[in-house]
């Protein structure tokens, strides 16, 4: 026991040194899951290696190829007007849109699958002046919610692992209780992130302007528990785009929506219409995409039509992020072998009080998850709840039901699959603040969401039962 505390004590203060210092977190992370395997356990060098998230870092460096190359042809210009035409200059919708076109991808079979869509949101929200942190926190509860209904891995597999221990859990209501979580916290962020002063880019008064070039830019902006006013704000040309290589050559000039789709932009409409269909298809023959070797193999044949493409779409990808994502998860996995995390669901099945209990493990639950797989952390806590409700002291539908979710709302923090995209798929100016609000926010859930779903659901369970 006394080397699972020590290093879950060398993995709180590494992550302390790195925040405070303004050192790489992932790079302190690596390095620190080799000395505690090598000094703690008698873990070879090899089995930490093992530990790096490799389907991650493929992942996040396909999917910011593939969309790096349809932004640098102009082809994200052209869809995001066409696709977001009725929309017009209701600007505040745009976030919900998204919501609810990335809640239904992700539910489909495979959360992930909704990954598709955050670089198209951010660039959407590059163009219209909305916070990056609202664009991305709404994919990201998209994805969450999507994630739990009955046709999608999260709520599979956390409803399927408490029937087979004998708990009645219906997935619907499994789903509904998800989706009212997800939408509650986007009423949340519309508040915090929503609420801005703006003010006309140069688009909206320029001549001949479509409805869909009238957004706006910030010139203020609320941030989650930060006062940064340099990094609150970004300029007009920011949101306009018009730092950004959009022309149909790789040119720095805006695309104009009413020209016709070059060859290299229909290939490019294609190479998504591919992406998306084949995600459907896979999950729906009960196969597991792998959103990241599609986008690299996509990417390829796209790379073949225009290959000068090639050498500005890579260094697009965001190596610092897989890093990042990497040296955290990687220490985690050497916490998990050596026990530590089992050692704190240990440490919750034996409080006293079955409320506290079933706090605790909520707690340990999107603690963990907050830095490894979700569906991991589902399938390893939920049986740990068993004792808690083998007496009928708590509902074993509602104690596994917040369990779920409580794993889940922790994703957005930036060392996890999702939010770890919102900052590689976001402009390099703005990547510092918004990692800083995502830290923030995830981590806040870790504690806020085992608060409000254990004492708004298993609380009210009880007391009705």
């Amino acid at each position: 026991m006394t080397a699972q505390i020590i290093a879950l004590a060398i993995f709180i203060a590494l992550f302390a040194v790195g925040a405070i210092r303004g050192v790489h977190i992932g790079v302190l992370m690596f390095a620190g899951a080799a000395g505690t395997a090598l000094l703690l356990t008698d873990m070879p060098l090899e089995d930490v290696v093992a530990g790096f998230p490799l389907s991650i870092m493929v992942l996040l460096a396909g999917v910011t190829l593939f969309f790096a190359i349809a932004q640098l042809n102009g082809t994200i210009d052209k869809l995001i007007d066409r696709a977001l035409s009725r929309v017009g200059s209701n600007v505040l919708l745009l976030p919900l849109v998204f919501f609810l076109i990335t809640a239904a991808i992700a539910s489909m079979g495979a959360p992930l699958a909704g990954l598709v869509m955050m670089p198209v949101g951010m660039q959407v929200a590059r163009r219209y002046g909305i916070d990056f942190a609202l664009m991305g926190l709404s994919m990201c509860f998209a994805i969450g919610a999507g994630g739990f209904a009955p046709t999608s891995l999260y709520g599979i597999v956390t409803y399927s692992t408490a029937h087979g221990a004998g708990i009645d859990l219906d997935p619907f209501l499994l789903f509904a209780i998800a989706v009212v979580t997800y939408l509650l916290m986007l009423g949340f962020a519309y508040v915090v992130w929503g609420l801005r002063k703006s003010v006309p880019t140069p688009e909206a008064v320029g001549a001949g302007a479509s409805p869909l070039t009238r957004g706006s830019a910030s010139t203020a902006a609320v941030e989650f528990g930060e006062g940064d006013d340099d990094d609150a704000r970004f300029s007009a040309d920011d949101a306009t785009g018009a730092h950004d290589p959009a022309g149909a050559d790789g040119d720095h000039s805006r695309v104009s929506t009413a020209s016709p789709f070059t060859a290299e932009q229909v290939a490019t409409v294609l190479a998504v219409i591919v992406l998306l269909g084949s995600v459907v298809l896979i999950a729906a023959l009960g196969g597991d995409p792998d959103i990241g070797i599609l986008c690299f193999g996509l990417s390829a044949v796209l790379l073949l039509v225009k290959p000068s493409r090639g050498k500005e779409a890579v260094t697009r990808i965001d190596w610092s992020t897989v890093l990042l994502v990497g040296g955290i998860i990687t220490f985690v996995s050497v916490l998990q072998e050596m026990g530590a995390v089992d050692l704190l669901g240990e440490g919750a099945k034996a409080l006293g009080s079955p409320l506290v209990a079933a706090f605790a493990l909520c707690l340990v639950g999107g603690l963990v998850s907050a830095f490894a797989s979700t569906t991991g952390i589902l399938a390893a806590l939920v049986p740990l709840a068993l004792p808690l409700v083998a007496d009928g002291s708590l509902p074993g539908w509602a104690l596994i039901a917040a369990l779920g979710v409580c794993s889940a709302v922790v994703d957005v923090s930036p060392f996890s699959t999702l939010g770890a995209t919102v900052v590689a798929t976001a402009p390099e100016k703005d990547k510092p603040r918004l990692t800083r609000v995502l830290i923030r926010f995830g981590l806040s859930m870790v504690v806020v969401g085992p608060v409000v779903l254990v004492g708004g659901l298993v609380v009210p369970a009880m007391l009705a039962g």
